[in-house]
């Protein structure tokens, strides 16, 4: 790939992501197309490698935008508030991943995986949340990118470890550290994917290790976010 290519899949990236964080959505091709001045062809062609690559997410006809981690199209089980936007969050790890991305307090609403009780909180990148909360996975990280929309759906908020079912528990105040190593530069036009190791090493360091996070082939993890991606 030359410059002018990863230059152009850069820019094809960031417009997605600028356009989720000023309002709320991700452009459409269209709209993108008339940001980059090039044409919807040329934007859908990236778009699909960036797909591909695990950098974006596209719906099943591949021609808009699902997800752009920690940011989601379409309403799932999280709702994540700035002072001046809303968004969806597509899981428990992407709330916090918000917060990171943006360096900002937010508010994070969403209901009990077991209870099904309202729950909300504030999440703050220079404070590690007091709730006594947790976080349930249950796909394997092996499997993230299998479904990745899906995955994401799963990754739920429990109102106490009681109430989160099946699946690898983690603690809030490691989720909201999850968060901010993962995501923290996420809107940075340098940002790069992690590499398997990377990510291991990511989360050995935060006492996330054991067959459940083993990310298996390198293709897995190449995809750097939430849920996976």
């Amino acid at each position: 790939m030359d410059a002018d290519d990863t230059q152009r899949l850069r820019e094809l990236r960031q417009v997605v992501y600028r356009e989720f964080v000023e309002e709320g959505r991700p452009p459409t091709a269209a709209e993108a197309a008339r940001r980059l001045q090039i044409g919807v062809q040329e934007v859908l062609a990236g778009w699909g490698r960036l797909h591909d690559e695990h950098v974006l997410v596209l719906d099943e006809d591949r021609v808009a935008i699902r997800m752009a981690h920690p940011f989601s199209a379409r309403q799932m089980h999280f709702v994540v508030a700035s002072a001046e936007q809303k968004w969806w969050g597509g899981c428990a790890w992407d709330s916090f991943g918000i917060m990171a991305a943006l360096d900002e307090q937010v508010l994070v609403a969403t209901t009990c995986v077991g209870c099904r009780r309202p729950l909300a909180l504030l999440a703050d990148p220079a404070v590690e949340p007091p709730d006594p909360y947790a976080v349930r996975f249950q796909v394997p990280a092996a499997h993230w990118w299998d479904d990745v929309v899906q995955t994401c759906s799963t990754i739920r908020l429990a109102c106490d470890p009681g109430h989160a079912g099946g699946g690898e528990v983690v603690d809030l105040p490691t989720m909201w550290r999850l968060g901010k190593v993962w995501y923290g530069d996420r809107l940075h036009d340098d940002h790069r994917r992690r590499t398997p190791e990377e990510a291991t090493a990511v989360f050995a360091d935060l006492g996330l290790t054991g067959p459940f996070w083993d990310l298996g082939a390198p293709a897995v993890a190449g995809g750097d976010g939430g849920g996976g991606g």
